[in-house]
């Protein structure tokens, strides 16, 4: 059995592999966190919980949906445990402009 913390791991590279490929990141990329991941494995199925960072403005349902099936056959396919639920905790919306913190006067 693959220990939890190493599935942890390969999701958290999945997930920065998807925002990386399937995500428009180039105006907030600098400001973007990676994502972190936690993973509970028994039985032959993994559930995995992301906590990121994402671009805004941005399909947030959309992106989500992508980022989960993603993490969801990319953990699958590299360890041979099936992925029953991956949860997204999106704790920054970083925006995708060059706009920086500006104080209204």
């Amino acid at each position: 059995m693959i220990p939890d913390k190493v599935v942890a791991r390969i999701a958290a590279r999945a997930a920065k592999e998807a925002l990386a490929r399937h995500i428009d990141t180039s105006g907030a990329h600098p400001k973007l966190a990676g994502p972190r991941a936690s993973a509970t494995v028994g039985s032959g199925t993994a559930r995995l919980g992301l906590t990121l960072d994402l671009p805004y403005p941005a399909d947030l349902a959309g992106v989500s949906r992508r980022l989960q099936d993603y993490v969801s056959e990319r953990v699958a396919h590299l360890t041979g445990i099936r992925v029953t639920e991956v949860t997204l905790a999106i704790e920054h919306l970083i925006p995708a402009d060059s706009l920086e913190h500006r104080r209204v006067q």
